[in-house]
């Protein structure tokens, strides 16, 4: 086996990697690192589906797929090398009662980057090469996200020692990605034939979508119960405060996209059951979304004058909002009212803002080395 590489840090404190101290480059490359992409992509699939246009709208779209789908590879490639090198620490991530949460990450990352190239990066490859992607990407993501909703649970349950404050917005990742693969899977279903495939794998988006939203709700409501009895908890596990946005904003956003799809699929009066959930589930949830932004930036700000440390767990900040604009653009594209579009741009505007401050951030920590350690406790 080939020496892990490592660096040697100099005497000029903001040097390449320096705050690794000699420790491996690839020593500790977590499943954490796939939220980066899934927050990326968010921007580029978010941008599709905005209830307005703007000059340059495209080529943005274009641009945030690409980045995403780099990242994409170039993550896969160290985690890859990460597990042939350091392959104790590998095994080790399952076991960690925090970062074992985080395998969530890949899945959605997965169905992130394949919603775009179809929607996107068809531009560039081709509508059948982006088609063909998507449907690899989604298989694969979908494949992930089901054994994740499942065996990181039953870690929980069985491995981790888990204290009455344990909860933390986290604990929404392993469960969230059938909620992913429920909205983009609607791209999907038109292209199938008519008839039983069509049907099949439309309803399959409603299972996914049911599976996450009760298991989210379980898990929101044990996350309520920590702040109520327990408080905030650790200033680095804030960010993920806004992971409960997720299933929230993801959620409306299948329910839309399934429901224009639904009356031409199912059979009467299913398919307009299922229609209608777009405004009768979507508006109700779009309200609470709503009460939680104001909680978790209450929080988050409260937090942050105290001194919040940066980490991935910013990341927290971009995907999840993401996913409350696509949310918000259904169902302002559902209604045609002005205030929802209106919006559906004021969350675009601070979502591309969050991106631009924890991008930034992370390429200095990648730099100087210091995202690269293994993260502390706490």
């Amino acid at each position: 086996m080939a020496p892990p590489l490592t660096v040697h840090a100099d005497a000029t404190p903001s040097a390449f990697l320096a705050e690794l101290e000699g420790a491996p480059v690839l020593g500790f490359v977590g499943p954490n690192w796939f939220t980066p992409v899934m927050g990326t992509g968010i921007i580029a699939v978010a941008l599709v589906g905005l209830p307005f246009r703007f000059p340059g709208q495209d080529d943005a779209a274009l641009l945030f797929w690409f980045l995403s789908a780099t990242l994409l590879a170039a993550i896969t490639l160290a985690t890859a090398a990460h597990v042939r090198l350091h392959p104790s620490t590998a095994r080790g991530h399952l076991d960690d009662p925090v970062m074992a949460h985080s395998y969530g990450a890949p899945a959605m990352a997965l169905l992130t980057v394949g919603a775009g190239t179809l929607l996107v990066g068809h531009r560039v490859v081709g509508a059948g090469p982006a088609l063909a992607a998507d449907v690899v990407l989604w298989t694969a993501g979908t494949a992930l996200g089901l054994v994740t909703s499942v065996l990181v649970p039953y870690r929980a349950f069985t491995r981790h020692d888990v204290r009455e404050d344990s909860a933390f917005g986290g604990w929404l990742m392993p469960v969230v990605p059938p909620m992913v693969s429920a909205a983009t899977g609607a791209l999907l279903v038109p292209r199938l034939p008519a008839g039983q495939a069509r049907e099949t794998m439309l309803l399959f988006c409603y299972l996914c979508f049911g599976l996450a939203l009760v298991t989210s709700f379980v898990v929101v409501t044990i996350i309520w119960n920590r702040l109520l009895r327990h408080g905030p908890g650790a200033a680095g596990a804030v960010p993920t405060l806004w992971i409960v946005l997720g299933p929230l904003g993801q959620s409306i956003t299948a329910v839309h996209h399934l429901g224009l799809l639904a009356p031409d699929v199912l059979p009467a009066p299913y398919g307009r059951a299922f229609g209608s959930l777009a405004l009768v589930y979507g508006v109700p949830v779009w309200g609470f979304g709503l009460l939680w932004i104001a909680i978790a930036a209450m929080l988050t700000a409260r937090t942050a004058r105290d001194g919040m440390p940066f980490s991935l767990s910013w990341w927290s900040f971009t995907f999840p909002v993401g996913t409350f604009v696509t949310g918000t653009s259904g169902l302002a594209s559902a209604t045609g009212l002005v205030v929802l579009q209106v919006a559906a741009g004021v969350l675009f505007a601070g979502l591309v803002v969050a991106w631009v401050l924890v991008a930034s951030r992370t390429f200095r920590g990648v730099y100087s080395g210091r995202l690269l350690l293994a993260p502390t406790p706490g």
